[in-house]
């Protein structure tokens, strides 16, 4: 739905975004599916002679070992099986000679997520008014709308054969994220908490020279909480100046 904004600049482009979305993922059957609809795709690109755009992830499953620098041609040693099928499936294309765009993507927010992904999840965590928190685990946090506009940039320019990394710059601690949906949805909380830490830095450097928009995007330390605020907005119809106040 969202890349139906840029559909009509770029008829040479097929994305693929089917398979899993959650980064827990384990079904060998899910990756199976997802490996299969894959070929299919990949043989009709190179009989049509089209780009094809493959969305992976930069998320802890790929960069998350302390010896991974979060760069695109860096090591990598994804620590679950979603990670290793990512990366796998970004091997695959490569293989295949087809002109390719590969995208590891941050942890998309947005409308019309499904309930497993984090911030639905968070949101009708808060709401219910009882929360596990998972104190040091972080997360970086990418409006999806800002990864379509980065994407249309990549895609113009005619980016190709590439792994570019699309996400805020920003790990931010869920404890964080969890406090300020608290305060915009003004719900009593019962929170416990469970040691995780986690963080992963992800490396910015090749997109924002392939895409200089990054620069108009306002990542920074405060960028989650815009993007939460646009996620709260667009899920329950109230505009964003009539949210209550997080301050």
């Amino acid at each position: 739905m969202n890349l139906a904004r840029i559909a009509g600049k770029h008829h040479d482009v097929v994305a693929f975004a089917a398979g899993s979305s959650s980064t827990v993922a384990t079904s060998s059957d899910e990756f199976g599916r997802e490996t299969a609809a894959l070929h299919d795709a990949i043989r009709r690109c190179r009989a049509e002679g089209r780009m094809f755009v493959y969305f992976s992830t930069a998320s802890a499953a790929m960069y998350g070992s302390p010896d991974s620098p979060g760069t695109e041609d860096g090591p990598v040693f994804p620590g679950n099986a979603y990670g290793r099928h990512k990366l796998a499936m970004e091997a695959l294309i490569r293989a295949s000679g087809v002109a390719h765009l590969v995208l590891r993507l941050g942890h998309l927010v947005g409308p019309d997520q499904r309930p497993h992904q984090m911030m639905p999840t968070l949101v009708a965590q808060v709401r219910s008014g009882e929360i596990e928190v998972w104190r040091g685990a972080h997360r970086d946090l990418i409006d999806v709308l800002d990864v379509v506009r980065l994407l249309d940039a990549l895609l113009t320019i005619k980016v190709s054969d590439e792994v570019v990394n699309v996400a805020s710059g920003v790990p931010v601690p869920v404890e964080d994220v969890v406090a300020h949906l608290e305060k915009r949805l003004h719900v009593p909380l019962r929170k416990t908490y469970r040691d995780a830490y986690a963080r992963h830095d992800i490396s910015l450097t090749k997109l924002s020279r392939l895409a200089p928009v990054v620069r108009e995007l306002g990542f920074g330390p405060d960028y989650y909480r815009r993007v939460v605020d646009r996620y709260l907005s667009a899920t329950t119809g109230v505009p964003l100046e009539d949210l209550p106040s997080a301050g």
